[in-house]
């Protein structure tokens, strides 16, 4: 059920039945269209170049352009914290991580809703209207006076923006699984960009703008970026397709049965059902708890980072308006990162080793945060730590994607990777309170990364055995019962359905 080049034991027992079968289909239609990527029919390659073409040229700035703005509103605090955020409104360290924190709890709560509805909403109004709502509640942020609103704007802010974080179940509805990871990873990248924009906009607000109104730099930042994300959620309502059937101009016909048989190759349904029982069935499976503690690994190390990354870079002896420019840097680096090696894992097909091989490099650049007290030193391990860490979600996400099969079960999945996560990256907020070295969160930070090394080697491994059960078990009267039920029903439990290791 993947791709040609996929890492997958092929097998074809007379009982196989028709791929389309595997598939909860309800019309004809959808069901002649409904075929395993590694059997698709004759298409003309014009044809497919020009759809994919288009696909990217719809889909891929507009998503880019969500997740840039989400990310901005998330790492916002951070520049304001050295920008007079502290000082104007008496925060002591636990208070500025507890602002960081109450956004995270706040995506925990709405996370499972904020991506099983995405079909019911439809995906344009509901980016749209999230953007809308956090980018009116981070320009409000001006009018707080005390750490109280502040925490209750930063709760407000996080509840909005978990509505896009099903982005990238989004991305599965349309991209085949060769294509997944890259253009995920050309979404994802957006949070490394918006986190060097970030330190560019605050470099010049700080530098030009602070005092002016009366207003400290912070004011500034808030202000500025709640105003953009508002005026371009009118861009995303109107011109972002929701779903493959649905795709109301810039596609011949042709092209339109094409992208619906795309979507179909990936185990897309155009059923928007939410079957409840499906939600908690996931959390029944190892794989699913192997890849939550890859996921809770990264989810910890991007957050401490990206909430502490001037205050850290400020711990190395560098001014505030410097230490806001150096942010770039980092973050340009998280951004190559990501591009990197989800290029490879598209490539390669080989999910799991470049998922293990990618947490390599903060192993290393922790152990030197650790230990090694030369400013210089210091701000190149923080660059190897962005490059290794920021690929951890993309390269996880897709690939659990292609491991959790129909629409309830794979969009379950999605959302509680981002529910546990972000319980731990609650902790990390939490462990960085000892400044300037920050030893304890660093040592956490440090574990977290070989716990993330070895759970992709064990992911990658317990994947393998999964498959070859399977094709041990292909003839058997259990897999000929099973094969009774549709890929809506059991998901990648089909005897059919092999995993991408």
């Amino acid at each position: 059920m993947a791709s040609k080049n996929s890492d997958t034991i092929e097998v074809n027992p007379v009982e196989y039945r028709d791929p389309a079968d595997l598939l909860p289909t309800a019309s004809e239609s959808s069901q002649e269209s409904m075929t395993k990527e590694a059997s698709q029919e004759e298409v003309d390659p014009k044809l497919a170049r020009r759809v994919k073409w288009k696909l990217d040229l719809f889909i891929l700035p507009l998503m880019s352009s969500v997740y840039f703005f989400a990310t901005m509103g998330k790492s916002d605090l951070g520049n304001a914290k050295i920008a007079g955020l502290t000082e104007e409104l008496g925060l002591s360290p636990g208070d500025y991580s507890n602002a960081a924190t109450v956004f995270l709890v706040a995506t925990v709560v709405f996370q499972l809703p904020g991506t099983l509805l995405i079909k019911k909403i439809h995906p344009n109004r509901q980016f749209a209207g999230a953007m809308l709502m956090w980018g009116f509640l981070t320009a409000m942020t001006v009018l707080a006076k005390n750490g109280g609103q502040l925490l209750a704007l930063r709760f407000l802010i996080g509840g909005a923006e978990s509505f896009v974080q099903g982005g990238v179940f989004y991305l599965s509805f349309w991209y085949q699984y060769s294509e997944y990871a890259t253009r995920g990873a050309i979404v994802s990248s957006m949070s490394t960009i918006a986190g060097a924009f970030n330190g560019l906009i605050a470099y010049a607000i700080v530098k030009d703008l602070d005092g002016a109104n009366g207003w400290r730099a912070w004011r500034w930042i808030f202000l500025i970026e709640g105003i953009v994300p508002i005026a371009f959620s009118f861009i995303v309502l109107l011109f972002l397709p929701s779903s493959p059937r649905e795709v109301r101009w810039g596609f011949s016909e042709a092209e339109k049965q094409h992208v619906i048989q795309r979507a179909a190759r990936s185990h897309n349904t155009s059923e928007p059902r939410v079957e409840l029982k499906q939600i908690w069935k996931v959390m029944l499976d190892l794989h699913f708890w192997l890849f939550i503690l890859v996921s809770c690994g990264g989810a910890f190390c991007q957050s401490s980072l990206s909430n502490f990354l001037p205050d850290i870079i400020a711990g190395f002896g560098y001014s505030d308006v410097n230490a806001q420019l150096f942010t770039t840097i980092v973050y340009v680096c998280g951004c190559f990162g990501i591009l990197f090696f989800s290029r490879i894992a598209d490539k390669t097909n080989a999910r799991g080793i470049v998922l293990a091989v990618s947490t390599v490099g903060a192993v290393i650049g922790y152990a030197v945060l650790i230990w090694v007290h030369h400013r210089d030193v210091r701000f190149a391990a923080t660059c190897l730590v962005a490059f290794s860490v920021y690929p951890n979600t993309v390269l996880q996400l897709t690939w659990a994607a292609m491991s959790f099969v129909g629409y309830t079960r794979r969009g379950s999945v999605i959302a509680f990777f981002n529910i546990f996560p972000h319980l731990f990256a609650i902790s990390g907020t939490q462990a960085y309170q000892d400044p300037p070295y920050y030893s304890i969160g660093n040592a956490t930070a440090l574990g977290m990364s070989v716990l993330m090394l070895l759970s992709s080697i064990g992911l990658r491994f317990y994947l393998g055995y999964l498959n070859k059960k399977k094709r041990a078990n292909q003839f058997s009267e259990h897999a000929a019962y099973m094969r009774g039920k549709s890929i809506e029903e059991i998901g990648d439990h089909h005897p059919d359905f092999f995993y991408t290791l």
